[in-house]
């Protein structure tokens, strides 16, 4: 059933906001004054880089998402978006565990887990939608620079 450019653009609406949800919990810390507290590796990047990265991060993975919605809708692409959405819990859970409960260890446990999720979305989106996989991919690759970076604070920590 096509509705038209109307609905695919409501969908879209939906995928960004739902997308942009898991950004709340940072809402409910305070990220800020923990993360310069920290000792880091001098590759660390500054403080203000996030904000605009995940900025757009958000972005490309909700169109990652929508595309492959494109594909059939939901029921075509369950499996898929079911993933993105699991990957999608986890993404939020990171925020309160590492600078909410200041646990990098357990945020590093965590962040593996995530790292893992976002590859196998990664994986089944480019075999459905190959602009899905590669709007995903900078997604994964600041995972993996998150993770790295979450190895070396939490092994600064217990040094």
């Amino acid at each position: 059933m096509n509705r038209g450019p109307w609905w695919r653009g409501a969908v879209l609406a939906g995928w960004l906001a739902l997308t942009w949800a898991a950004a709340l919990p940072g809402i409910f810390v305070e990220p800020a004054g923990y993360f310069a507290e920290l000792s880091k590796p001098v590759w660390s990047p500054p403080a203000w880089i996030f904000a605009p990265a995940w900025t757009l991060l958000y972005v490309l993975m909700a169109v990652a998402a929508w595309r492959v919605w494109r594909c059939g809708g939901w029921k075509a692409q369950r499996g898929a978006l079911s993933l993105y959405l699991g990957q999608l819990a986890l993404n939020a859970l990171w925020t309160p565990i590492f600078f909410g409960w200041r646990q990098p260890g357990w945020a590093l446990a965590e962040i593996v887990l995530l790292w893992l999720a976002v590859g196998a979305t990664w994986w089944v989106f480019r075999r459905i939608d190959r602009w899905a996989g590669w709007l995903l991919l900078p997604y994964w690759l600041w995972v993996t620079f998150a993770a790295a970076l979450n190895f070396a604070i939490w092994r600064l920590a217990i040094a």
